[in-house]
């Protein structure tokens, strides 16, 4: 799995999720098609009028995710910038994805403003399997945040984490350790360690 991988996911289920946070620091979330992916970067329209559009310039962010049939999740969150040349955007969007002509016919298209995202952090998350795979990739110059659990020196071999985790992804060893590749994100080791020898990632 690669960055384009994930993002051909993304472009493959085109109705995908995308959230913002409006004027009064409340999340919003809608649909939004992606309309192109290409050399590991997202491209997506939205019209002027559309409170999404305002949220975009105000936040300059947005957190993009879908699932495809396979039950494979990708989540793809970063910073958004509004493209320059703004006709020839659209107009390329619009050959991509004839299904808009029938929305905005004719020069109404050029209500809308072409965006891209080309930085930030990538998800992917295959349910599909047993157990679950999960990968983190960071898109351009975004930065990694490790998310999930670890397992630290203070921990005294136990088992107990190990026999409790839904996916057995706890290895033994001294300290036992988490197969990050197969973990849910639970959170059920770090509640059940009798030594709280088990942090969040990154704390």
């Amino acid at each position: 799995m690669t960055v384009q991988d994930c993002l051909q996911i993304l472009r493959d289920v085109k109705d995908a999720a995308f959230a913002t946070v409006d004027e009064d620091g409340l999340p919003q979330v809608r649909i939004i098609d992606v309309m192109l992916v290409e050399d590991q970067k997202l491209y997506f329209c939205t019209a002027r009028g559309k409170d999404f559009y305002r949220e975009l310039m105000s936040g300059g962010h947005t957190a993009v995710t879908a699932m495809n049939r396979a039950y494979q999740m990708v989540r793809l969150r970063g910073t958004v910038r509004q493209l320059e040349e703004q006709k020839e955007w659209i107009d390329r969007i619009f050959r991509e994805n004839p299904s808009m002509e029938g929305v905005y016919p004719g020069d109404s298209r050029y209500i809308l403003e072409p965006f891209c995202m080309e930085e930030g952090q990538v998800e992917f998350f295959d349910l599909g399997k047993t157990p679950i795979e999960r990968e983190n990739f960071v898109l351009g110059g975004g930065k990694e945040s490790p998310k999930g659990f670890e397992i630290t020196e203070d921990c005294i071999g136990c088992g107990t984490c190990r026999e409790i985790c839904p996916q057995q992804c706890i290895r033994e060893g001294t300290p036992y350790a988490i197969r990050q590749e197969h973990c849910l994100h639970c959170g059920l080791c770090f509640e059940k360690c009798p030594v709280q020898a088990v942090r969040k990632r990154g704390s």
